[in-house]
């Protein structure tokens, strides 16, 4: 039976300490730093950057995973250009993360199809990255949650799981109108959250409909001065992402509503 090479030796010992990536690439790199004549330490240094990059990315792929994201669409691939009233600074400047550092949170306010949703993926991947934890969920999908939570007796337990993330991003607020038990259980989300946790929200409705949208005014200013105090908000005027290449081959012409603005001014 042939004796094992250094290599196979090498292969099999960083298998046996799990460095998975470094056994699949040792050899690889060991002819490579043979005809570059690297040093010893430029070639561990390769070796151990490629099992650190293999592990950030099993990382990753986990985190967002678990932070139930609906797609993936990272900030780079957010059209500007199609959305001017969006600063691009403004959101670079969010993208640094000084919010969910501080506990502050971000709102995107405009009509449907401007992007708000992309954005808040952008932000959630951006926190992931940095090794921040993050949950995403629709307020339509937490709304049947809670209904379900609350037949059950487990709505502790889903306020816990919505306080533990670092960043927690609400998407679609205002499509649905919430009843008092539903606008209750978020006014408290919120409150517990307050300069705690960073929130990402989304939504179509201005403020000054928000009272309608709880059913109670009073209840709805107390959750707009929580989550307004320590915020940056974005308000989006523009037309709809998903229906520009319907409407520029005119077999979409959008009705007055899709084209205002359901934000209010800055």
């Amino acid at each position: 039976m042939a004796k094992p090479s250094e290599a196979d030796q090498l292969r099999e010992t960083l298998q046996s300490l799990k460095l998975d990536c470094m056994a699949d690439t040792v050899e690889a790199l060991c002819e490579q730093a043979a005809k570059e004549t690297w040093t010893y330490a430029t070639f561990l240094t390769r070796l151990l950057s490629e099992e650190l990059a293999a592990r950030e990315h099993r990382r990753l792929a986990v985190t967002t995973k678990m932070a139930h994201l609906p797609f993936h669409k990272t900030l780079a691939q957010f059209d500007f250009a199609f959305q001017p009233s969006v600063d691009k600074r403004r959101i670079q400047e969010l993208a640094s993360l000084r919010f969910v550092a501080s506990g502050s949170n971000v709102l995107f306010l405009g009509p449907p199809g401007v992007g708000k949703t992309h954005l808040a993926i952008g932000l959630g991947l951006k926190a992931l990255e940095a090794g921040l934890s993050t949950y995403f969920v629709s307020v339509p999908e937490l709304i049947d949650q809670i209904s379900q939570d609350a037949q059950r007796g487990q709505l502790l337990k889903r306020m816990q799981q919505l306080c533990k993330p670092r960043v927690l991003i609400l998407d679609e607020m205002g499509y649905l109108p919430l009843e008092r038990p539903i606008a209750t259980f978020l006014f408290q989300l919120v409150a517990k959250r307050y300069e705690k946790g960073a929130i990402i929200l989304s939504s179509n409705k201005s403020f000054s409909e928000w009272g309608d949208l709880f059913t109670d005014q009073v209840l709805a200013t107390a959750l707009l001065d929580r989550l307004l105090h320590h915020c940056t908000l974005i308000n989006i005027r523009g037309q709809s992402y998903r229906l520009k290449e319907k409407r520029q081959s005119g077999v979409f012409q959008p009705p007055p509503a899709l084209e205002a603005t359901a934000a209010e001014p800055s």
